[in-house]
């Protein structure tokens, strides 16, 4: 089973995303969350890591790069992208030493199945 992550306090901004890859990739399974604890909660126990994972930066409590931050140590190859309306050249340097894949919004599905197919999933 191929499972994707996405993790997003909007329900509009999940829905887009996960709308996006089932559109190109319907036999993935989505695991969305709506935090970045409620991530990890939803991670726990779960043997084989995520495909990939789609994170936004602005959520309550715990922010994307720091959520990003303990998906790398967990799943330490897993292709991180980091989703935000934020697009400061400080914020796109921290996600990208993170290793993470910056991804400035509004989301389409051509920026989905481009970070996709350049982390090669």
């Amino acid at each position: 089973m191929t499972t994707i992550l996405v993790v997003d306090d909007s329900r509009l901004a999940r829905d887009m995303v996960s709308s996006a890859i089932a559109s190109l990739q319907p036999g993935w399974t989505i695991l969305t969350a709506v935090s970045g604890d409620d991530a990890l909660s939803k991670l726990e126990g779960v043997a084989e890591a995520p495909v990939a994972a789609v994170v936004d930066y602005n959520m309550p409590g715990m922010d994307g790069l720091t959520l990003a931050n303990h998906l790398r140590e967990r799943f330490p190859g897993m292709p991180i992208g980091i989703l935000t309306a934020n697009v400061q050249d400080a914020l796109r340097k921290k996600a990208e030493a993170l290793g993470c894949r910056f991804l400035p919004k509004p989301i389409t599905s051509d920026k989905i199945r481009n970070f996709l197919s350049d982390s090669g999933v």
